[in-house]
């Protein structure tokens, strides 16, 4: 027999958590941003939020090139719009918030939706950035958070409105609902015991190296990049779906050679001024970076250190991209390349974060390594990665809500 639902909610009544919404008027005009595939997840909190704000709506889509509606949020001149995602100039909104009502725009989803969803609509490229570290860990019990730094779309609101509105004590209401419903969700399970089991893999042989690698251990070689990176900008009086940004300028390059362990790292100084997140997203002081050296000495250095015969292993083919776009040179050849992000998709049939949540979860702990920054902690959890590659993908593991990665606001 079908469970009754709750109108409000839509959740079973079993776990409806109606009773504990707060009703928090705002100056902020919250428009949430909700991917598709989040729309029907039972337990997401975007909903929550809005039956919580007045101010505030809800709107599923992917592509937000001709939404009327966010058009005329975007365009309200007593509400400019601010994006709540980072990136390389975001500003920490808990610190330095905007002055005045503002339109928050948040993005609803996985962080790799999220990413999709900002990445192909250059009208949220446009905005200004905002992002924040929770001062607190998450209270959904319910769910796994791929970093214990990361929320739910609801807590991210309560923290953040609490800036805009400079009422913290006010906002944190919203957590009120979010418990409710955790608590609803434990105590419904525990009492009736159910299959939450989604899927089961079963265990298969440990897949090897990929071809040619394998018996190549002493020539594997780690590579991590960092570039000067400046937001999207559009010309004064043109639409925001043709705004431009510079190329991205690398400015630390490192590797290690995972066999034994040597590293290599170079600073190098950028041809212009210096974005204003660049020092804080990479990690290294802004001095730091303007005493760093030439592209000519890196090259010269890098090429000390790298033989014909490497196999150079990166997470993507962003960092490549960068050294090679920079006027570097890398090792040729069909087995020159390894794109670790790839190949341990392959292994675990699904999506991977960044690397250094995946370098945090391994079995065996990364040995850090002496390289600053945070190139040199993507580089510690590349090298653990390319070690313990074999042994990705092997054990069976069901998959539950708990080891669900949440749904958050990027």
């Amino acid at each position: 027999m079908a469970r009754v639902r709750c109108l409000r909610c839509r959740r079973p009544e079993i776990v409806c958590y109606c009773a504990a919404l707060p009703t928090l008027p705002t100056q902020t005009r919250v428009v949430i941003l909700q991917h598709p595939r989040e729309r029907d997840m039972p337990i997401g909190t975007a909903r929550m939020a809005t039956l919580c704000l007045p101010n505030s709506e809800l709107r599923v889509g992917i592509d937000w090139s001709t939404d009327a509606v966010l058009a005329r949020a975007l365009a309200d001149p007593a509400r400019p719009a601010i994006l709540l995602y980072p990136g390389p100039d975001a500003k920490d909104v808990l610190t330095d918030p905007p002055v005045g009502p503002v339109t928050l725009v948040v993005v609803d989803g996985t962080w790799s939706q999220a990413k999709v969803v900002v990445r192909d609509n250059p009208v949220l490229q446009a905005l200004p950035r905002y992002a924040f570290s929770a001062p607190a860990p998450s209270q959904y019990r319910i769910r796994k958070e791929p970093r214990a730094e990361y929320v739910s779309t609801i807590e991210a609101l309560m923290y953040v409105l609490g800036a805009l509105e400079g009422r913290p004590e006010a906002m944190s209401a919203l957590i009120a609902p979010l418990n409710a419903m955790v608590d609803a969700q434990i105590a419904a399970q525990s009492g009736r015991p159910r299959r939450l089991t989604r899927q089961v893999l079963r265990a298969k042989p440990p897949r090897p190296y990929p071809p040619g690698i394998g018996s190549r251990a002493a020539d594997l070689v780690c590579v991590a990049g960092e570039a000067n990176s400046w937001p999207y900008v559009a010309e004064p009086g043109q639409p925001a779906a043709t705004a431009t940004k510079p190329r991205d300028e690398l400015v630390h390059w490192t590797a290690v050679r995972v066999a034994t362990g040597e590293c290599f790292s170079a600073v190098i100084v950028p041809r212009g001024a210096i974005a204003p997140s660049t020092a804080f997203h990479v990690d290294l002081p802004e001095d730091t970076l303007l005493a760093g050296g030439t592209m000519a000495a890196a090259r010269e250095a890098f090429a000390r250190f790298v033989r014909p015969t490497d196999i150079i292993a990166a997470w993507g083919h962003y960092s490549p991209g960068l050294w090679l776009a920079a006027g570097g040179e890398l090792p040729a050849g069909p087995d020159a390349r390894l794109d670790l992000r790839a190949e341990v998709q392959a292994r675990l049939h699904r999506r991977i974060g960044s690397v250094e949540v995946l370098g945090a979860g391994l079995r065996e702990p990364a040995r850090e390594l002496a390289v600053p920054g945070r190139a040199g902690r993507r580089l510690t959890a590349l090298a653990a990665i390319t070690r313990q590659l074999p042994e990705l993908g092997v054990e069976s593991r069901p998959v539950t809500l708990a080891n669900v990665p949440e749904s958050i606001v990027a």
